[in-house]
C-alpha cells in the first residue's frame, strides 16, 4: 500500500516526480510543523495514504524549508494540497478540509470511499497560511456576503500568533514595503504566518475595513492589528522583545 513519502530536498522531490508513471496520481501535502491546521490534516493525509491504490503517491512537503517547491506550485497557505497526473495539476486544495481532501483523493484516484476514514470536523479557518516563516488561504466555496467575510477575516487574523498580510510571498515579496517587513521579520528570528493578499482580491479589499488600516503589509499579533512597517519598526524600536513570544532561537 502507499506510504507518505517526506520530502527533504528538491532534488529528491524531482527525481521521484520524474520516475512516476504518467497514469499514477500524486498527491502533495504542503504543512508547517508549528501551524495547528496542518497536525489534523497531516493525520488525514497519512489515513488516506493507507487506503488509497498502489498507483499513487503521497509526498508531505515542509512549506518552509521547501520554498522553491511550494512556491512552483503557488502555495500561498498552508495545509495546502496539489493533485498531479503526468506533471500536470488536476485540483487544488487550500484549507483544513478533511472531507474535501477525502473525497479529491476518491474521484481522482478511485479509491472506496468505503475503506477511506471517515471525515472529521475540523475547527481551523478555512482560509489561512502559515509561513515558514506561514498562511492559510479560503475555500473557494466561501463566497458568502458581509457577514461571512467578516467571519473569515476574524479567523484569518487568527490563523497563526503572528500573522502577516503582505503582497506575494515571503520568498517573493511583490512590493518594496512587504519585502522590508519580511526582512525584519526574519532578522527578528520570529515565526509567522503570512497571506499573500494579491491572491485573493475579497480579502485584500475586506481587510482594508476590517483592520480600519487602507494599505499593506499589515501585522497582527494574536488577532490584534500590530500595524503596518512604519509601525513594527517602530514597535521593535521601544520594545525589541516586543514578539519575543514567538521568536526562535538561533539554536532551535
Amino acid at each position: 500500500m502507499p506510504e507518505v513519502t517526506n520530502i527533504t530536498s528538491v532534488d529528491q522531490f524531482n527525481t521521484l516526480i520524474g520516475n512516476v508513471p504518467p497514469t499514477a496520481v500524486v498527491a502533495l501535502n504542503f504543512h508547517t510543523p508549528w501551524a495547528e491546521p496542518c497536525k489534523q490534516m497531516n493525520e488525514v493525509f497519512k489515513a488516506l495514504a493507507t487506503t488509497a491504490p498502489p498507483t499513487t503517491y503521497f509526498l508531505s512537503i515542509d512549506a518552509e524549508e521547501l520554498p522553491d517547491i511550494s512556491e512552483s506550485y503557488d502555495v500561498s497557505a498552508v495545509p495546502y494540497f496539489v493533485l498531479l497526473r503526468n506533471a500536470s495539476v488536476l485540483l487544488r486544495i487550500s484549507g483544513a478540509d478533511p472531507k474535501e481532501l477525502r473525497s479529491a483523493i476518491e474521484t481522482q484516484c478511485g479509491a472506496s470511499s468505503t475503506a477511506l476514514p471517515p471525515a472529521q470536523e475540523t475547527t481551523a479557518p478555512p482560509a489561512t497560511t502559515a509561513s515558514p516563516t506561514t498562511t492559510t488561504t479560503a475555500t473557494s466555496a466561501e463566497t458568502g456576503g458581509e457577514e461571512d467575510l467578516n467571519t473569515r477575516l476574524a479567523k484569518l487574523v487568527k490563523a497563526a500568533p503572528v500573522m502577516l498580510f503582505m503582497k506575494g510571498t515571503p520568498a517573493a515579496p511583490q512590493c518594496g514595503f512587504s519585502r522590508t517587513l519580511v526582512g525584519l521579520l526574519r532578522e527578528k528570528g520570529v515565526r509567522y504566518g503570512f497571506f499573500n493578499i494579491l491572491a485573493d482580491d475579497e480579502v485584500r479589499q475586506g481587510l482594508k475595513v476590517f483592520s480600519d488600516w487602507p494599505t499593506y503589509p499589515q501585522l497582527y499579533l494574536e488577532g490584534s492589528l500590530v500595524g503596518g512597517l512604519d509601525i513594527v519598526k517602530e514597535e521593535f524600536e521601544n520594545d525589541p522583545d516586543f514578539l519575543k513570544a514567538q521568536s526562535v532561537s538561533a539554536d532551535a
